[in-house]
Protein backbone atom coordinates (compact mmCIF):
# COMPACT_ATOMS: atom_id res chain seq x y z
CA UNK A 1 0.00 0.00 0.00
CA UNK A 2 1.13 3.58 -0.77
CA UNK A 3 2.29 6.25 1.52
CA UNK A 4 -0.41 8.40 0.31
CA UNK A 5 -2.89 5.60 0.50
CA UNK A 6 -1.80 4.67 4.19
CA UNK A 7 -1.89 8.52 5.15
CA UNK A 8 -5.49 8.96 3.67
CA UNK A 9 -6.77 5.71 5.69
CA UNK A 10 -5.01 7.63 9.37
CA UNK A 11 -6.76 10.56 8.25
CA UNK A 12 -9.99 9.09 8.16
CA UNK A 13 -10.09 7.25 11.53
CA UNK A 14 -9.70 10.55 13.25
CA UNK A 15 -12.21 11.76 15.59
CA UNK A 16 -15.29 13.21 14.65
CA UNK A 17 -15.80 16.96 14.84
CA UNK A 18 -17.49 17.22 18.27
CA UNK A 19 -19.44 20.50 19.21
CA UNK A 20 -16.94 22.29 21.17
CA UNK A 21 -14.71 21.94 18.01
CA UNK A 22 -16.94 23.70 16.08
CA UNK A 23 -17.63 26.22 18.05
CA UNK A 24 -14.07 26.88 18.59
CA UNK A 25 -13.26 27.09 14.93
CA UNK A 26 -16.39 29.35 14.05
CA UNK A 27 -15.07 31.84 16.92
CA UNK A 28 -11.18 31.66 16.03
CA UNK A 29 -11.76 32.04 12.49
CA UNK A 30 -14.68 35.10 13.25
CA UNK A 31 -12.29 36.46 15.27
CA UNK A 32 -9.64 36.45 13.11
CA UNK A 33 -11.62 37.84 9.91
CA UNK A 34 -12.87 41.11 12.35
CA UNK A 35 -8.94 41.55 13.12
CA UNK A 36 -8.62 42.29 9.33
CA UNK A 37 -11.41 44.26 7.96
CA UNK A 38 -11.65 46.44 11.59
CA UNK A 39 -8.92 48.87 10.27
CA UNK A 40 -10.84 50.14 7.13
CA UNK A 41 -13.45 50.90 9.26
CA UNK A 42 -11.61 53.04 11.35
CA UNK A 43 -9.26 54.84 8.26
CA UNK A 44 -11.09 58.22 9.01
CA UNK A 45 -10.64 58.51 12.36
CA UNK A 46 -6.82 57.15 12.06
CA UNK A 47 -6.37 60.07 9.56
CA UNK A 48 -7.81 62.23 11.78
CA UNK A 49 -6.08 61.26 14.84
CA UNK A 50 -2.53 60.29 13.49
CA UNK A 51 -2.70 62.99 10.47
CA UNK A 52 -1.32 59.61 7.95
CA UNK A 53 0.29 60.32 4.76
CA UNK A 54 -2.44 58.20 2.35
CA UNK A 55 0.36 55.68 2.26
CA UNK A 56 0.75 54.79 5.78
CA UNK A 57 -2.95 54.52 6.26
CA UNK A 58 -2.81 51.84 3.39
CA UNK A 59 -0.12 50.24 5.23
CA UNK A 60 -2.39 50.15 8.31
CA UNK A 61 -4.40 47.65 6.74
CA UNK A 62 -1.61 45.94 4.71
CA UNK A 63 0.72 45.50 8.10
CA UNK A 64 -1.99 42.86 8.90
CA UNK A 65 -2.60 41.90 5.05
CA UNK A 66 0.67 40.83 4.21
CA UNK A 67 1.74 38.59 7.13
CA UNK A 68 -1.56 36.71 6.49
CA UNK A 69 -0.65 36.09 2.88
CA UNK A 70 2.38 34.76 3.48
CA UNK A 71 2.32 32.57 6.72
CA UNK A 72 -0.93 30.29 6.08
CA UNK A 73 1.00 27.68 4.02
CA UNK A 74 3.63 27.91 6.74
CA UNK A 75 1.22 27.33 9.73
CA UNK A 76 -0.72 24.62 7.63
CA UNK A 77 2.58 23.11 8.06
CA UNK A 78 3.20 23.48 12.17
CA UNK A 79 -0.42 22.87 12.41
CA UNK A 80 -0.18 19.23 10.77
CA UNK A 81 3.29 18.40 12.35
CA UNK A 82 2.67 19.54 16.38
CA UNK A 83 -1.09 19.72 16.31
CA UNK A 84 -4.00 22.19 15.37
CA UNK A 85 -5.14 22.57 19.33
CA UNK A 86 -2.07 24.11 20.07
CA UNK A 87 -1.99 26.52 17.25
CA UNK A 88 -5.60 27.36 17.81
CA UNK A 89 -5.20 28.91 21.07
CA UNK A 90 -1.41 30.08 20.14
CA UNK A 91 -2.91 31.99 17.51
CA UNK A 92 -5.82 33.69 19.23
CA UNK A 93 -2.89 34.61 21.82
CA UNK A 94 -0.84 36.46 19.33
CA UNK A 95 -3.83 38.29 18.36
CA UNK A 96 -4.68 39.12 21.33
CA UNK A 97 -1.12 40.66 22.42
CA UNK A 98 -0.99 42.57 18.65
CA UNK A 99 -4.47 44.42 19.46
CA UNK A 100 -3.08 45.11 22.87
CA UNK A 101 -0.34 46.89 21.20
CA UNK A 102 -2.45 48.76 18.99
CA UNK A 103 -4.38 50.25 21.51
CA UNK A 104 -1.35 51.31 23.36
CA UNK A 105 -0.75 53.73 20.18
CA UNK A 106 0.73 56.90 21.75
CA UNK A 107 -1.10 60.17 21.06
CA UNK A 108 0.90 62.12 18.02
CA UNK A 109 2.97 65.32 19.27
CA UNK A 110 4.69 66.68 16.40
CA UNK A 111 6.15 63.73 13.90
CA UNK A 112 3.54 60.70 13.85
CA UNK A 113 6.46 58.42 13.30
CA UNK A 114 6.45 56.49 17.05
CA UNK A 115 2.59 56.02 16.77
CA UNK A 116 2.68 55.08 13.42
CA UNK A 117 4.84 52.09 14.19
CA UNK A 118 3.50 50.90 17.08
CA UNK A 119 0.44 50.84 15.13
CA UNK A 120 2.27 48.85 11.78
CA UNK A 121 3.76 46.33 14.81
CA UNK A 122 0.34 45.67 16.51
CA UNK A 123 -0.81 45.50 13.04
CA UNK A 124 1.60 42.96 12.23
CA UNK A 125 1.41 41.40 15.09
CA UNK A 126 -2.24 40.38 14.83
CA UNK A 127 -1.58 39.21 11.53
CA UNK A 128 0.39 36.72 12.19
CA UNK A 129 -2.40 35.33 14.96
CA UNK A 130 -4.75 35.84 11.91
CA UNK A 131 -2.05 33.82 9.78
CA UNK A 132 -2.15 30.94 12.31
CA UNK A 133 -6.21 30.78 12.43
CA UNK A 134 -7.13 30.88 8.91
CA UNK A 135 -5.83 27.35 7.65
CA UNK A 136 -5.53 25.66 11.42
CA UNK A 137 -9.74 26.37 12.10
CA UNK A 138 -10.28 24.91 8.05
CA UNK A 139 -7.81 21.62 8.30
CA UNK A 140 -9.37 21.46 11.81
CA UNK A 141 -12.84 21.05 10.08
CA UNK A 142 -11.65 18.85 7.16
CA UNK A 143 -9.99 16.53 9.75
CA UNK A 144 -13.24 16.23 11.77
CA UNK A 145 -15.60 15.52 9.32
CA UNK A 146 -15.48 12.21 6.77
CA UNK A 147 -19.29 12.24 4.77
CA UNK A 148 -20.55 14.43 2.73
CA UNK A 149 -23.16 15.79 4.48
CA UNK A 150 -20.70 16.38 8.05
CA UNK A 151 -18.21 18.06 5.37
CA UNK A 152 -20.73 20.12 3.83
CA UNK A 153 -22.25 21.36 7.09
CA UNK A 154 -18.92 21.93 8.55
CA UNK A 155 -17.92 24.01 5.80
CA UNK A 156 -20.75 26.20 5.34
CA UNK A 157 -20.56 26.98 9.01
CA UNK A 158 -17.18 28.37 8.77
CA UNK A 159 -18.09 30.24 6.12
CA UNK A 160 -20.76 31.65 8.09
CA UNK A 161 -18.63 32.41 11.17
CA UNK A 162 -15.66 34.22 8.31
CA UNK A 163 -18.18 35.75 6.66
CA UNK A 164 -19.70 37.36 9.81
CA UNK A 165 -16.62 38.56 11.13
CA UNK A 166 -17.02 40.73 7.74
CA UNK A 167 -20.26 42.56 8.73
CA UNK A 168 -18.92 42.67 12.63
CA UNK A 169 -16.45 44.86 11.31
CA UNK A 170 -18.23 48.47 10.66
CA UNK A 171 -20.67 47.31 13.13
CA UNK A 172 -18.04 47.57 15.85
CA UNK A 173 -16.51 50.41 14.31
CA UNK A 174 -19.60 52.51 14.14
CA UNK A 175 -20.34 51.84 17.75
CA UNK A 176 -16.80 53.13 18.96
CA UNK A 177 -17.85 56.47 17.63
CA UNK A 178 -19.55 57.08 20.11
CA UNK A 179 -16.78 57.16 22.34
CA UNK A 180 -14.15 58.90 23.26
CA UNK A 181 -10.81 57.39 24.48
CA UNK A 182 -9.90 60.16 27.52
CA UNK A 183 -9.91 63.76 25.88
CA UNK A 184 -9.57 62.89 22.31
CA UNK A 185 -12.63 61.78 20.94
CA UNK A 186 -10.79 61.30 17.68
CA UNK A 187 -9.34 58.51 19.62
CA UNK A 188 -11.87 56.35 19.99
CA UNK A 189 -10.47 54.12 17.46
CA UNK A 190 -8.41 52.36 20.38
CA UNK A 191 -11.73 50.68 21.92
CA UNK A 192 -12.06 48.88 18.46
CA UNK A 193 -8.69 47.05 18.95
CA UNK A 194 -9.34 46.71 22.76
CA UNK A 195 -12.76 45.18 21.74
CA UNK A 196 -11.19 42.77 19.42
CA UNK A 197 -8.41 41.33 21.83
CA UNK A 198 -11.01 40.60 24.23
CA UNK A 199 -12.71 38.31 21.58
CA UNK A 200 -9.14 37.05 20.98
CA UNK A 201 -8.93 36.31 24.80
CA UNK A 202 -12.15 34.85 24.84
CA UNK A 203 -11.42 32.45 21.66
CA UNK A 204 -8.31 31.20 23.46
CA UNK A 205 -10.12 29.97 26.17
CA UNK A 206 -12.41 28.57 23.95
CA UNK A 207 -9.85 26.30 22.17
CA UNK A 208 -9.15 24.47 25.32
CA UNK A 209 -12.43 22.73 24.93
CA UNK A 210 -11.14 21.46 20.65
CA UNK A 211 -10.45 18.44 20.06
CA UNK A 212 -6.59 17.76 18.56
CA UNK A 213 -5.65 17.06 15.04
CA UNK A 214 -2.72 16.57 12.91
CA UNK A 215 -1.05 15.06 10.29
CA UNK A 216 2.70 14.84 10.31
CA UNK A 217 3.40 11.89 7.45
CA UNK A 218 5.07 13.32 4.70
CA UNK A 219 5.49 16.95 6.38
CA UNK A 220 8.37 19.09 7.33
CA UNK A 221 9.33 22.20 7.53
CA UNK A 222 10.85 22.78 4.29
CA UNK A 223 12.80 25.90 4.69
CA UNK A 224 13.93 26.57 1.30
CA UNK A 225 10.53 26.57 0.32
CA UNK A 226 9.04 28.92 2.94
CA UNK A 227 11.56 31.48 2.30
CA UNK A 228 11.26 31.38 -1.19
CA UNK A 229 7.08 31.78 -1.42
CA UNK A 230 7.85 34.18 1.64
CA UNK A 231 10.10 36.49 -0.77
CA UNK A 232 7.63 36.09 -3.58
CA UNK A 233 4.92 37.26 -2.28
CA UNK A 234 6.20 39.73 -0.26
CA UNK A 235 7.62 41.70 -3.42
CA UNK A 236 4.27 41.05 -5.29
CA UNK A 237 2.59 42.53 -2.59
CA UNK A 238 4.88 45.52 -1.93
CA UNK A 239 5.03 46.00 -6.11
CA UNK A 240 1.28 46.34 -6.15
CA UNK A 241 0.50 48.22 -2.68
CA UNK A 242 3.25 50.67 -3.80
CA UNK A 243 2.40 50.77 -7.23
CA UNK A 244 -1.32 52.14 -6.29
CA UNK A 245 0.12 54.82 -4.31
CA UNK A 246 3.51 55.90 -6.45
CA UNK A 247 3.05 54.59 -9.87
CA UNK A 248 3.22 51.46 -11.73
CA UNK A 249 6.42 52.84 -13.62
CA UNK A 250 8.54 53.27 -10.44
CA UNK A 251 11.64 51.51 -10.23
CA UNK A 252 10.82 50.22 -6.67
CA UNK A 253 7.48 48.92 -7.90
CA UNK A 254 9.10 47.25 -11.26
CA UNK A 255 12.23 46.23 -9.09
CA UNK A 256 9.13 44.45 -6.85
CA UNK A 257 7.66 42.26 -9.66
CA UNK A 258 10.58 41.37 -10.98
CA UNK A 259 11.75 39.81 -7.45
CA UNK A 260 8.31 38.37 -7.17
CA UNK A 261 8.95 36.07 -10.76
CA UNK A 262 12.87 35.11 -9.55
CA UNK A 263 11.71 33.79 -6.16
CA UNK A 264 8.37 32.00 -7.40
CA UNK A 265 10.92 29.88 -10.03
CA UNK A 266 13.63 29.24 -7.14
CA UNK A 267 10.19 28.22 -5.58
CA UNK A 268 8.93 26.05 -7.77
CA UNK A 269 12.48 24.57 -8.00
CA UNK A 270 12.89 24.19 -4.15
CA UNK A 271 8.98 21.97 -4.06
CA UNK A 272 10.31 20.14 -6.92
CA UNK A 273 13.53 19.27 -5.57
CA UNK A 274 11.79 18.62 -1.86
CA UNK A 275 10.88 15.26 -0.45
CA UNK A 276 8.33 16.75 2.16
CA UNK A 277 7.12 19.69 0.30
CA UNK A 278 5.42 22.95 1.77
CA UNK A 279 3.09 22.48 -1.13
CA UNK A 280 2.97 19.28 -3.39
CA UNK A 281 2.82 20.68 -6.79
CA UNK A 282 0.96 17.53 -7.92
CA UNK A 283 -1.81 18.72 -6.37
CA UNK A 284 -2.20 21.10 -9.42
CA UNK A 285 -2.28 18.93 -11.60
CA UNK A 286 -5.89 17.79 -10.49
CA UNK A 287 -8.30 19.94 -12.73
CA UNK A 288 -10.58 20.60 -10.01
CA UNK A 289 -8.09 22.05 -7.42
CA UNK A 290 -5.87 23.69 -10.32
CA UNK A 291 -8.87 25.40 -11.29
CA UNK A 292 -10.51 26.59 -8.20
CA UNK A 293 -7.11 28.07 -7.26
CA UNK A 294 -7.07 30.50 -9.71
CA UNK A 295 -11.35 30.51 -9.14
CA UNK A 296 -10.39 31.79 -6.21
CA UNK A 297 -7.80 34.26 -6.61
CA UNK A 298 -10.20 35.93 -9.25
CA UNK A 299 -13.21 35.76 -7.35
CA UNK A 300 -12.18 37.14 -4.01
CA UNK A 301 -10.57 40.03 -5.54
CA UNK A 302 -13.61 41.22 -6.94
CA UNK A 303 -15.74 40.95 -3.78
CA UNK A 304 -12.81 42.72 -1.36
CA UNK A 305 -12.97 45.03 -4.45
CA UNK A 306 -16.66 45.40 -4.27
CA UNK A 307 -16.49 45.86 -0.57
CA UNK A 308 -13.54 48.67 -0.62
CA UNK A 309 -15.49 50.57 -3.66
CA UNK A 310 -18.40 50.45 -1.54
CA UNK A 311 -16.75 51.99 1.39
CA UNK A 312 -14.94 54.57 -0.53
CA UNK A 313 -18.36 55.48 -2.29
CA UNK A 314 -20.72 55.52 1.12
CA UNK A 315 -17.90 57.21 3.56
CA UNK A 316 -15.47 59.23 1.66
CA UNK A 317 -17.69 60.62 -1.32
CA UNK A 318 -21.40 60.61 0.28
CA UNK A 319 -20.12 61.25 3.99
CA UNK A 320 -22.33 58.92 5.49
CA UNK A 321 -21.60 57.59 9.37
CA UNK A 322 -19.63 54.71 10.13
CA UNK A 323 -23.40 52.77 11.26
CA UNK A 324 -24.89 54.03 8.14
CA UNK A 325 -21.99 52.63 6.07
CA UNK A 326 -22.01 49.11 7.98
CA UNK A 327 -25.77 48.68 6.43
CA UNK A 328 -23.61 48.08 3.51
CA UNK A 329 -21.43 45.50 4.46
CA UNK A 330 -24.67 43.79 6.61
CA UNK A 331 -25.96 42.94 3.09
CA UNK A 332 -22.59 42.11 1.74
CA UNK A 333 -21.65 39.26 4.06
CA UNK A 334 -24.40 38.91 6.62
CA UNK A 335 -26.19 36.25 3.97
CA UNK A 336 -23.62 33.59 4.29
CA UNK A 337 -25.12 33.24 7.57
CA UNK A 338 -28.62 33.45 6.76
CA UNK A 339 -28.06 31.02 4.38
CA UNK A 340 -25.83 28.80 6.06
CA UNK A 341 -28.81 26.05 5.94
CA UNK A 342 -29.39 26.51 1.77
CA UNK A 343 -25.76 26.57 1.31
CA UNK A 344 -24.89 23.36 3.23
CA UNK A 345 -27.41 21.61 1.35
CA UNK A 346 -26.44 22.69 -2.01
CA UNK A 347 -22.72 21.98 -1.79
CA UNK A 348 -23.88 18.41 -0.61
CA UNK A 349 -26.43 17.86 -2.86
CA UNK A 350 -25.90 19.49 -5.86
CA UNK A 351 -22.57 19.72 -8.54
CA UNK A 352 -20.33 22.39 -6.40
CA UNK A 353 -19.50 24.01 -9.86
CA UNK A 354 -22.79 25.27 -10.96
CA UNK A 355 -23.37 26.99 -7.29
CA UNK A 356 -19.57 28.25 -8.07
CA UNK A 357 -20.84 30.00 -10.92
CA UNK A 358 -24.41 31.02 -9.75
CA UNK A 359 -22.55 33.11 -6.85
CA UNK A 360 -19.83 34.73 -9.02
CA UNK A 361 -22.64 35.52 -11.89
CA UNK A 362 -24.91 36.64 -8.66
CA UNK A 363 -21.60 38.99 -7.59
CA UNK A 364 -21.39 39.70 -11.25
CA UNK A 365 -24.53 41.17 -12.28
CA UNK A 366 -24.64 43.21 -8.80
CA UNK A 367 -21.73 44.89 -9.74
CA UNK A 368 -22.78 45.91 -13.38
CA UNK A 369 -26.16 46.81 -11.15
CA UNK A 370 -24.53 49.10 -8.37
CA UNK A 371 -21.82 51.19 -11.36
CA UNK A 372 -25.26 52.61 -13.05
CA UNK A 373 -26.59 54.49 -9.65
CA UNK A 374 -24.36 57.41 -9.64
CA UNK A 375 -23.05 58.89 -5.91
CA UNK A 376 -25.04 62.53 -6.64
CA UNK A 377 -28.18 60.25 -5.36
CA UNK A 378 -27.63 60.80 -1.58
CA UNK A 379 -29.27 57.70 -0.42
CA UNK A 380 -28.23 54.16 0.31
CA UNK A 381 -31.74 53.14 -0.95
CA UNK A 382 -30.99 52.65 -4.73
CA UNK A 383 -27.78 50.21 -4.39
CA UNK A 384 -29.33 47.67 -1.54
CA UNK A 385 -30.59 45.30 -4.05
CA UNK A 386 -27.54 44.85 -5.73
CA UNK A 387 -25.74 44.94 -2.35
CA UNK A 388 -28.00 42.00 -1.57
CA UNK A 389 -27.61 40.38 -4.76
CA UNK A 390 -23.70 40.52 -4.14
CA UNK A 391 -24.08 39.24 -0.76
CA UNK A 392 -26.34 35.92 -1.64
CA UNK A 393 -23.68 35.52 -4.77
CA UNK A 394 -20.62 35.82 -2.28
CA UNK A 395 -22.63 33.41 0.48
CA UNK A 396 -22.92 30.24 -1.94
CA UNK A 397 -19.50 31.04 -3.57
CA UNK A 398 -17.00 31.71 -0.63
CA UNK A 399 -18.71 28.02 0.93
CA UNK A 400 -18.15 26.49 -2.50
CA UNK A 401 -14.84 27.27 -3.35
CA UNK A 402 -13.83 26.26 0.27
CA UNK A 403 -15.62 22.94 -0.27
CA UNK A 404 -14.22 22.27 -3.65
CA UNK A 405 -10.43 22.50 -2.26
CA UNK A 406 -10.55 20.60 0.45
CA UNK A 407 -12.48 17.90 -0.80
CA UNK A 408 -10.58 17.71 -4.13
CA UNK A 409 -7.61 16.12 -2.18
CA UNK A 410 -6.44 13.31 0.09
CA UNK A 411 -7.87 13.75 3.67
CA UNK A 412 -4.49 13.62 5.31
CA UNK A 413 -3.39 16.82 2.81
CA UNK A 414 -6.04 18.94 4.67
CA UNK A 415 -3.84 20.98 6.00
CA UNK A 416 -1.96 21.80 2.58
CA UNK A 417 -5.23 22.22 0.97
CA UNK A 418 -6.34 24.29 4.01
CA UNK A 419 -3.00 26.55 3.71
CA UNK A 420 -3.16 26.69 0.07
CA UNK A 421 -6.78 27.66 -0.10
CA UNK A 422 -6.77 30.72 2.87
CA UNK A 423 -3.77 31.81 1.72
CA UNK A 424 -5.04 31.89 -2.14
CA UNK A 425 -8.28 33.67 -1.00
CA UNK A 426 -6.71 36.06 1.60
CA UNK A 427 -4.40 37.27 -1.71
CA UNK A 428 -7.04 37.80 -3.28
CA UNK A 429 -8.17 39.88 -0.69
CA UNK A 430 -5.05 41.76 -0.81
CA UNK A 431 -5.55 42.91 -4.13
CA UNK A 432 -8.88 43.81 -4.38
CA UNK A 433 -8.14 47.27 -2.70
CA UNK A 434 -5.23 48.10 -4.06
CA UNK A 435 -5.61 47.70 -7.94
CA UNK A 436 -9.36 48.75 -7.62
CA UNK A 437 -8.23 51.96 -5.43
CA UNK A 438 -5.38 52.67 -8.13
CA UNK A 439 -7.70 52.34 -11.18
CA UNK A 440 -10.34 54.37 -9.37
CA UNK A 441 -7.79 57.12 -8.39
CA UNK A 442 -5.73 57.41 -11.89
CA UNK A 443 -9.26 58.02 -13.52
CA UNK A 444 -10.44 60.30 -10.97
CA UNK A 445 -7.01 62.43 -11.17
CA UNK A 446 -7.11 62.20 -14.56
CA UNK A 447 -10.53 63.73 -15.34
CA UNK A 448 -10.14 66.40 -12.55
CA UNK A 449 -7.21 67.63 -14.36
CA UNK A 450 -8.70 67.26 -17.53
CA UNK A 451 -11.30 69.64 -16.00
CA UNK A 452 -8.78 71.74 -14.85
CA UNK A 453 -7.29 72.10 -18.04
CA UNK A 454 -10.74 72.75 -19.84
CA UNK A 455 -11.90 75.63 -17.71
CA UNK A 456 -9.85 78.47 -17.36
CA UNK A 457 -12.10 80.05 -14.39
CA UNK A 458 -11.34 76.47 -12.08
CA UNK A 459 -7.89 76.60 -13.14
CA UNK A 460 -7.87 80.30 -11.53
CA UNK A 461 -9.56 79.33 -8.99
CA UNK A 462 -7.61 76.07 -8.12
CA UNK A 463 -4.60 78.68 -8.43
CA UNK A 464 -5.69 80.89 -5.93
CA UNK A 465 -6.93 78.07 -3.35
CA UNK A 466 -3.54 76.27 -3.34
CA UNK A 467 -2.33 77.38 -0.41
CA UNK A 468 -4.63 75.81 1.62
CA UNK A 469 -5.50 72.42 -0.61
CA UNK A 470 -3.02 69.11 -0.96
CA UNK A 471 -0.48 70.04 -3.29
CA UNK A 472 -1.62 67.95 -6.47
CA UNK A 473 -4.30 66.57 -8.03
CA UNK A 474 -3.37 62.40 -7.28
CA UNK A 475 -2.91 63.90 -3.52
CA UNK A 476 -6.40 65.63 -3.65
CA UNK A 477 -8.31 62.79 -4.53
CA UNK A 478 -6.27 60.29 -1.67
CA UNK A 479 -6.60 62.81 1.06
CA UNK A 480 -9.48 64.95 0.56
CA UNK A 481 -11.78 65.45 1.76
CA UNK A 482 -13.59 65.65 -1.85
CA UNK A 483 -16.94 64.23 -1.26
CA UNK A 484 -20.17 65.29 0.19
CA UNK A 485 -17.97 66.92 3.11
CA UNK A 486 -15.79 68.51 0.70
CA UNK A 487 -13.29 71.78 2.70
CA UNK A 488 -15.07 74.30 2.25
CA UNK A 489 -14.32 76.87 -0.54
CA UNK A 490 -12.63 74.13 -2.60
CA UNK A 491 -13.21 75.06 -6.05
CA UNK A 492 -12.57 71.45 -6.50
CA UNK A 493 -15.36 69.77 -4.86
CA UNK A 494 -17.88 69.66 -7.72
CA UNK A 495 -15.24 68.59 -10.09
CA UNK A 496 -14.05 65.94 -7.58
CA UNK A 497 -17.32 64.53 -6.69
CA UNK A 498 -18.19 63.90 -10.12
CA UNK A 499 -14.57 62.13 -11.11
CA UNK A 500 -14.52 59.83 -7.77
CA UNK A 501 -18.52 58.94 -9.15
CA UNK A 502 -17.20 57.80 -12.64
CA UNK A 503 -14.05 56.56 -10.89
CA UNK A 504 -15.58 54.22 -8.76
CA UNK A 505 -18.10 53.14 -10.95
CA UNK A 506 -15.43 51.76 -13.42
CA UNK A 507 -14.21 49.95 -10.15
CA UNK A 508 -17.34 48.14 -9.91
CA UNK A 509 -17.00 47.36 -13.37
CA UNK A 510 -13.82 45.75 -12.97
CA UNK A 511 -15.10 43.84 -9.73
CA UNK A 512 -18.19 42.76 -12.23
CA UNK A 513 -16.17 41.76 -14.91
CA UNK A 514 -13.75 39.42 -12.54
CA UNK A 515 -16.37 37.65 -11.17
CA UNK A 516 -18.10 37.29 -14.28
CA UNK A 517 -14.58 35.76 -15.23
CA UNK A 518 -14.48 33.30 -12.15
CA UNK A 519 -18.24 32.48 -13.14
CA UNK A 520 -17.50 30.89 -16.81
CA UNK A 521 -14.30 29.46 -15.14
CA UNK A 522 -15.98 27.39 -12.79
CA UNK A 523 -19.14 26.12 -15.48
CA UNK A 524 -16.80 25.58 -18.44
CA UNK A 525 -13.00 24.38 -17.22
CA UNK A 526 -13.85 22.97 -13.61
CA UNK A 527 -13.56 19.06 -13.82
CA UNK A 528 -13.02 16.20 -12.17
CA UNK A 529 -14.01 15.70 -8.59
CA UNK A 530 -15.93 18.92 -8.94
CA UNK A 531 -18.02 17.41 -11.44
CA UNK A 532 -20.43 15.34 -9.27
CA UNK A 533 -21.89 16.68 -5.48
CA UNK A 534 -19.49 16.09 -2.89
CA UNK A 535 -18.84 12.52 -1.83
CA UNK A 536 -17.71 10.94 1.25
CA UNK A 537 -13.90 11.34 2.58
CA UNK A 538 -13.26 7.96 2.06
CA UNK A 539 -13.89 7.76 -1.93
CA UNK A 540 -12.43 11.53 -2.29
CA UNK A 541 -8.91 9.57 -0.38
CA UNK A 542 -8.45 5.78 -2.42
Amino acid sequence: MSNVATGARRAIHTPSLKPGTRIATALAVLVAQVGLAIPAVLNGLFQEDLHTTSSQLTWISDAFLVPVTLLELTFGVLGDLFGRKRLLIGGSLLMAVGELLSVLTPGVQGSNTAAIATLWTGQALTGIGAAVLFPTTLAMVAAGTHTAHDRAKGIAIWAAALSSGGFISPLLGGLVTKLSWGSEPTASWRWAFLAVGVLAVISALVAFTAQNSSAPQGRSLDWPGQITIAMSLFALLFAVIQGANGGWSDAWVIGGFVVAVVFFILFVAAERRSSAPLLRLDLFRNNAFAVNSIITVVGMFAFLGTAYATSIRLSAIQAFSPMETAVAFVLLQGFALVLMPLTARVIHSFNPRWALGGGFLLIGAGDLWISTHSVADLSILPIIAPLALVGVGFAFALSSVTAVAVNTVPNHLAGMASGTTSQLRDFGFTLGPAVIGAVALSKAASEIQGAIASDPGLRSAVDGFSKSAPPSVAGAVQSGPLGANAIPGNPLKDAAFHALDHAYSLGYVVCGVAALVAAVLAVAALRGAADKPLVTTESLTD
